[in-house]
């Protein structure tokens, strides 16, 4: 069995939350990795290649460990909409997704950083939004304030009220962490969940 230190590349709460559901010991760790998405990427690519850069930011502090990278885009219309920071573009990206069909990229990266080693995959999950009015964008924001998740939408709590339907890979990856390839991820470097 593996005994190598397992290190989240992440400050998300809610990343956190969701690697706890596994009940085995972990450290997070701030990447600080600039986020600009570069000219000509794919949502897909730029899911991917944030997650690797995520993990290997990391690596360098934990040398000796496993890091997890991951990285969420949500793409509409042709467009990637990533966390809106502010309540104004919140209400741009809620307004532009309500009635449509959106996909969420959750990439995730495995990275041993002792051999350099790494796996990365990617969850996508198609989510299909309400005709929800501005009064119920106003009330949403007030209540949830999700300017830290890509696409102004937490599944997990309030913004299931905008969503009519879902279909995907792992639910847990549309809240950040897709928890199925991880455990996949982690059985092939000798770290059972069970």
């Amino acid at each position: 069995m593996n005994s190598q230190p397992l290190v989240l590349a992440s400050t998300s709460v809610y990343r956190r939350e969701l690697l706890e559901r596994l009940q085995i010991p972990f450290h997070t760790a701030a990447p600080g990795v600039d986020e600009t998405l570069l000219p000509g990427e794919s949502a897909l690519q730029t899911s991917q290649r944030l997650s690797r850069e995520k993990a290997a930011a990391v690596a360098a502090n934990y040398p000796d460990a496993l890091i997890i990278g991951s990285d969420q885009v949500a793409l509409l219309d042709g467009q990637q909409l990533g966390k809106p920071l502010t309540r104004e573009n919140a209400v741009r990206q809620l307004r532009a997704m309500r009635g449509k069909s959106m996909i969420f990229y959750t990439a995730l990266t495995l990275l041993d950083a002792p051999s350099g080693e790494m796996q990365t995959g990617v969850a996508e999950n198609r989510v299909h939004f309400r005709e929800y009015s501005d009064s119920e964008i106003e009330s949403y924001l007030r209540k949830e304030q999700p300017y830290s998740c890509a696409g102004s939408a937490k599944s997990e709590g309030l913004g299931i009220a905008l969503i009519s339907r879902m279909e995907g890979d792992d639910p847990n990856a549309l809240i950040g962490l897709p928890l199925i390839l991880l455990v996949d991820m982690l059985k092939k470097r000798g770290i059972p969940v069970l």
